[in-house]
């Protein structure tokens, strides 16, 4: 078993070290309540060892930001659904006194909730964008509150101003619960010029990112507990993430529901996503 401490990024010395890094990688290997295929607690490992093997250098922005310092922290770890978001709430608020940059990844969705909430009481003025095939909005699902398909219903108990991106499933309790101005199916936007100014027209200035992984199509992203056809391409993705870093201000993001296998192909793109969306939001900073 390959026990060195691993880096996002394979970042060493200086570009790695707390004190000096903007951005702080933080793992939360969790999938107790998955309820189809189970792994996504080996997701933020797989990303990690991935990221290893990316070039820092992005073309499209011209840009390197791990030159602004990426540290890696130990991964949050629990049991049960509840402690594990009241950790990752109280890790997270930590980080953000410190003057961090956050990315959690995951693990199940779930695990978002603590998070949102942190960047909410930190920050004025909130709204989260949700990619997802999955509306996530059930009150309870196999009697938990805190299954990874309540996660939305949960972050929209604190949030009103959630826009959803790439859905193509929802269970009949949660198309009553809905705000259709703020959705967009991905039957939708395939035929649509404009989507994406809409949906970021309808964003705050402060926007905290949620991604599962499942809101890509599963021809490029095969690894997920819950595989929904019909789902978005990597330019798509990509384009939306640039034009929102342009507009908003990105307070943080979460990269969720990575479920592992001998393909290594979706670890890489998930790790990849996570550089590009630093690189989109740093270099529109600058």
């Amino acid at each position: 078993m390959d026990k060195r401490k691993h880096s996002f990024g394979g970042l060493t010395g200086d570009f790695s070290a707390y004190e000096t890094a903007e951005i702080v990688i933080l793992p939360v290997p969790f999938d107790k309540t998955s309820t189809w295929i189970k792994g996504a607690a080996r997701g933020p490992e797989a990303i990690i060892k991935a990221s290893e093997h990316m070039e820092l250098y992005d073309i499209e922005t011209d840009s390197e930001t791990y030159l602004r310092g990426i540290h890696t922290t130990e991964p949050i770890l629990s049991k049960t659904s509840a402690d594990l978001i009241n950790k990752t709430y109280k890790r997270v608020r930590a980080l953000l006194n410190d003057g961090k940059f956050i990315v959690v990844l995951g693990g199940e969705h779930s695990i978002s909730i603590g998070s949102v909430k942190a960047h909410n009481e930190f920050y004025d003025d909130v709204s989260v964008l949700q990619l997802d095939a999955h509306t996530d909005m059930r009150d309870s699902y196999l009697g938990d509150p805190y299954n990874h398909a309540c996660s939305m219903a949960r972050i929209h108990e604190f949030i009103e101003n959630i826009v959803s991106v790439g859905i193509r499933s929802m269970d009949s309790t949660e198309s009553e619960k809905i705000n259709t101005k703020k959705i967009f199916y991905a039957q939708d936007i395939r035929d649509s010029r404009d989507w994406i100014r809409e949906a970021v027209n309808k964003l705050s200035e402060n926007v905290y990112v949620t991604i599962d992984l499942d809101v890509f199509d599963p021809s490029i992203m095969p690894s997920t507990g819950t595989p929904e056809p019909g789902g978005l391409d990597w330019y798509t993705i990509n384009n939306l993430l640039k034009k929102v870093s342009e507009k908003k201000n990105i307070i943080g993001f979460d990269v969720m529901e990575l479920c592992p296998s001998e393909n290594y192909a979706p670890d890489f793109l998930a790790a990849k996503l996570i550089y590009k969306t630093l690189s989109y939001r740093f270099s529109s900073k600058d």
